[in-house]
């Protein structure tokens, strides 16, 4: 059974940094490309940023860019995301998620539809 579990989630305030963790289990984990996304009220779902199985190529929201970091620790089966400057905009519930490798050393995706393995999110509010 495919575990995803999300931690790191809380109540900060504009300008603090969080750093997400998603441990998984029973998957490979090195065979799946990782994602972060999130869900604020009222809002469709949307990508936050990638991860190849390698952890070097990492593409990014334009929303996020220069304020988060995706990283992976594949001895540990874990993904990363350090948020660091966090805006109000930023509340919501973070995702992460993990996609199937294609074949590509590269590949990873901001398709929400790619990725065949979802936690169940945790919370992430910003004060202003």
């Amino acid at each position: 059974q495919v575990q995803l579990v999300e931690s790191g989630g809380g109540l900060v305030q504009a300008g603090d940094s969080l750093r997400l963790s998603c441990g998984t289990s029973g998957l490979t984990f090195s065979d799946y490309a990782m994602g972060w996304f999130r869900q604020a009220p009222g809002e469709e779902r949307e990508f936050v940023a990638a991860i190849n199985w390698r952890g070097d190529t990492t593409p990014y929201a334009d929303s996020v860019k220069g304020r988060f970091t995706i990283s992976r620790d594949n001895s540990r089966n874990t993904v990363y995301l350090q948020m660091n400057s966090l805006k109000p905009e930023d509340t919501a519930v973070y995702y992460c998620a993990a996609a199937p490798n294609t074949g590509s050393y590269y590949y990873t995706s901001t398709r929400a539809t790619d990725y065949r393995h979802w936690g169940q999110g945790t919370q992430v509010i910003v004060s202003s």
